[in-house]
Formats: structure tokens, C-alpha cells, sequence
């Protein structure tokens, strides 16, 4: 428990714009500061690179997607290099004609490509219809090994969903990182946006507390506006990070964009898991179940 563990983390909160160029000149002018600042990890948010597409199913937009590697984890990786850095990428991945993934890239800190992720869990509601775009990701859930550490890189609607979170853990991911791109429908802000953003925050510092592992939320902000005639949605910000306790050590505004940098202990995975042994705990042998769409009568067996 003497072996110094402590880093710095960091998450960049940006606005997006139409421009690709401009989104992508915006994201490395925040990453290096983020590096001067001593960030040792950054983490950039969901589809940095554009606005959020997925209001509206347009062919066009396929165009916007990249190799892996590319062109992206090509730039990046040098900045990676130059600024020895970790950086959690999210890109738009075009894999080959037709198939298309929302994932994340970890480029090490000497530039090369430490892991790759395809986002697992797909949306498809009002303003959200990523269905269309992303094809479901096929290699799993995955805790990558850095020169840092152990990162486990979920996105967005993952992060609703408590075994996501749990089988990356179990692979000895010392960090969760969520690349984020959610928001308000403006009608819906007044009435229900506050208990929304409260239970976006909730889930994810459950997941914290569940896996004894620090939890690093990265969203965007700005209203975008895509389609002509409706609303659009208006992105909330508020990213964060907490402990394995599920203490908020940081956070962001919900409307302006902010580096963050915060200093962590990962010893603290090892205290917080052997007085709260939730793995140790865990009934393995009694969740069949689980793997089951819903518990029809007679699916279920007791032990």
C-alpha cells in the first residue's frame, strides 16, 4: 500500500461545432493544456469531433466516420507522444463499407494504440437514433493496460446499465471512463431536466461504489440544433469524477466548456475494496438469470 499510486486525470468538456477541423483543433489546443496542467490521462467526450448527428438518419453523415487506425489516431497519437500522455479518443469508426461502430480508442502514452472499444448498448429514442449509424460492438467489454494503469472505456448509454460497468471491473479496471454526449429535449428542461442530469450522475457513482473503482463521466455542452424546425437538444455538461466511494471530487458547469484536471490516489481501489468486499461478496453461483432477456414463471431456478 507504500507504492505511490497518484495521478492526474483529465476530462475536457467542449462545445461541438459543424466543423470537424475546428472540433478537432479545439479538442488537442484542451489536451495540451491539459498536459501542462500535469495530466498524466484525458479523456475527450463522445463524437468529439462533430455535432451530435444522431438527431435525424441522414446517409451523408457516414462520411464523417474513420479507420482505426486513421488519420485521427494518427494525430492524436503524436500529441499522445509528444505530451506523454494517455488519451481516451472517441471516434466515429467506419469499419468497412456498411459497418460502422461508436467507439473509443486508447492511445498510450508513447502514441501507440493500447485498446480498442465498440460501444455495446445502442439508443434509439427521440433525438437519439443511433441505430441507424452504429452497428452494436463485437469485442466485449474490456479494461486495457496502460502505462498508468488499468482503464475501462465504456460510452454513453453503457453507462445506464450496471453489468457493463461490473464485467469491465472484473477485468481489473482500476478506472471507468464514460465519453458522453447527453442532454435535455429544451420542452422537457423546466419539468424534468434537474431530476434527469441527477440520475445520469446517480447511476454512475453507483457504479463506482458497486466496483470499488473511480468513475471519470466526460459530456459535452452547447445547444445543437440539426434538424430544421425542431428543437435540438441542449447538452448538459456536468461532467465529473468520483472516488470509489462515490465522492464527486470534480465537476464541470452545465453550459461552459472546462478542462479539468484532478489529482487521485489508485491505492484507494485496494482500501475501499477490503472494507467494502462487494466481489468478495458476490453469489456467483445463484445470477443464471442474468443472462435472460426477463424471468418468465418456471425460468428461474433457487439455490
Amino acid at each position: 500500500m507504500s507504492q505511490d499510486k497518484k495521478i492526474c486525470v483529465s476530462l475536457i468538456q467542449m462545445a461541438c461545432t459543424s466543423d470537424p477541423r475546428e472540433n478537432f483543433e479545439n479538442a488537442v489546443g484542451k489536451l495540451t493544456q491539459a498536459a501542462q496542467d500535469g495530466a498524466a490521462l484525458v479523456c475527450l467526450p463522445e463524437l468529439f469531433c462533430s455535432q451530435y448527428f444522431c438527431q435525424k438518419e441522414d446517409a451523408d453523415f457516414f462520411n464523417l466516420a474513420e479507420p482505426i487506425p486513421g488519420p485521427m489516431t494518427q494525430a492524436l497519437g503524436k500529441v499522445a507522444k509528444q505530451h506523454k500522455v494517455v488519451i481516451i479518443v472517441p471516434m466515429f469508426e467506419r469499419r468497412t463499407a456498411g459497418i460502422y461502430h461508436n467507439s473509443t480508442v486508447v492511445l498510450d502514452s508513447d502514441g501507440s494504440i493500447a485498446g480498442l472499444y465498440r460501444k455495446m448498448h445502442i439508443p434509439d429514442d427521440p433525438a437519439y437514433y443511433e441505430k441507424f449509424y452504429f452497428t452494436p460492438g463485437d469485442k466485449g467489454f474490456q479494461a486495457v493496460q496502460t502505462s498508468i494503469g488499468k482503464v475501462g472505456t465504456l460510452i454513453c448509454w453503457d453507462q445506464w446499465y450496471p453489468e457493463a460497468a461490473r464485467l469491465t471491473a472484473l477485468q481489473g479496471a482500476e478506472m471507468l471512463f464514460y465519453p458522453t454526449a447527453i442532454g435535455w429535449h429544451p420542452s422537457e428542461e423546466a419539468q424534468e431536466g434537474q431530476s434527469q442530469r441527477a440520475a445520469w450522475q446517480t447511476i454512475q457513482r453507483s457504479h463506482a461504489i458497486a466496483n470499488g473503482v473511480f468513475v471519470i463521466s466526460v459530456n459535452r455542452v452547447g445547444h445543437e440544433k440539426i434538424v430544421e424546425g425542431e428543437d435540438g437538444i441542449k447538452f448538459w455538461g456536468s461532467s465529473f469524477i468520483c472516488d470509489p466511494l462515490g465522492v464527486v471530487l470534480s465537476g464541470a458547469t452545465v453550459d461552459e466548456e472546462e478542462v479539468l484536471v484532478t489529482e487521485i490516489d489508485l491505492r484507494l481501489v485496494e482500501e475501499v475494496r477490503r472494507n467494502w468486499p462487494f466481489l468478495r461478496d458476490r453469489r456467483i453461483d445463484a445470477y443464471d438469470g442474468l443472462t435472460k432477456r426477463f424471468l418468465d414463471e418456471g425460468d428461474y431456478r433457487e439455490f
